[in-house]
């Protein structure tokens, strides 16, 4: 019993040592790039981006020149970034939600083909449809703005595969006793099953923040001025044959990590529960 004990305690403590190793190695990155935004721009050319410790050639003038400089429109970056992906969070999560529930728990003539679409749909890479799709944006002169970023993007048929997932492990008992209470479909869907949902919003709304937070190419499609620019396009304008901006590109990127790591904190508690039933139940 004893030696069984030792081997359990000594396995927990393996795990523990490996666990520790992933996640300095995931974080390192982020490590760099913190050092780097607090060195002289002068070392970032000589030394590259390392992980090296240099205290003493720790100073904040990157992030002065973010805060100060006339030069970007960093926060007009920022602030678009974040009304996009807020936007597309809400009602992705909105539209997605009721398509999958209704997939999942009404029968309906068609139903079996419209789910094929979403898995055909999901299996099709997006750069195969962003000509088509630009095409359309700019018959609808919608180019150069919000809606023509968000447009494609408002129904994720991976999300709605989630929630369908999610939403066949739902009693549909509730269904039937709140339809005898008189309760409306929409009721039904809003008052009982979306409450019981919370986990899968939670997970989408982390997976859909950092994939839109994150998105690069079809921005860049899409928007002309460096108003509306977003923070990916913005940050990657820094780099040009005639000359880098440094000093607000690196301390920019950890600025930029900021919101994802508040959406994950605030979703936290729900994340695992959504993304484990979602994958089990069906």
């Amino acid at each position: 019993m004893k030696q069984k004990k030792n081997r359990e305690k000594a396995m927990v403590i393996g795990l523990l040592i490996m666990f520790v190793l992933i996640a300095g190695i995931a974080l390192f990155p982020v490590f760099a790039l913190v050092i780097a935004s607090l060195s002289p721009a002068s070392d970032l050319m000589r030394y590259g981006l390392t992980g090296e410790l240099f205290l003493s050639a720790f100073d904040f003038q990157n992030y002065e020149a973010l805060f100060g400089s006339g030069e970007t429109n960093y926060w007009s970056w920022y602030a678009n970034s974040i009304i996009i992906s807020a936007v597309l969070i809400v009602v992705s999560l909105f539209f997605s939600s009721m398509v999958g529930y209704a997939l999942a728990l009404y029968s309906f003539k068609g139903q079996r083909f419209i789910f094929l679409l979403v898995l055909v749909i999901v299996m099709i890479p997006f750069e195969i449809l962003m000509l088509p799709l630009f095409r359309l944006m700019t018959s609808l002169q919608l180019v150069d703005t919000y809606l023509a970023v968000m447009l494609p993007l408002i129904v994720a048929p991976i999300a709605v595969f989630f929630f369908r997932q999610y939403a066949i492990g739902l009693p549909k008992e509730l269904m039937e006793s709140a339809r005898v209470d008189g309760c409306t479909e929409y009721g039904i869907f809003f008052k009982v099953m979306a409450p019981l949902m919370l986990p899968s919003f939670a997970a989408m709304a982390i997976l859909q923040g950092l994939s839109s937070w994150n998105n690069f190419l079809w921005p860049l499609l899409v928007l002309r001025s460096n108003d509306m620019f977003t923070l990916p396009i913005g940050l990657a304008t820094l780099l040009t044959p005639y000359g880098n901006n440094y000093q607000v590109l690196f301390s920019g990127a950890v600025l930029s990590i900021i919101p994802i790591i508040l959406l994950f904190l605030f979703f936290q508690r729900f994340f695992i529960a959504g993304l484990t039933s979602g994958g089990v139940k069906g």
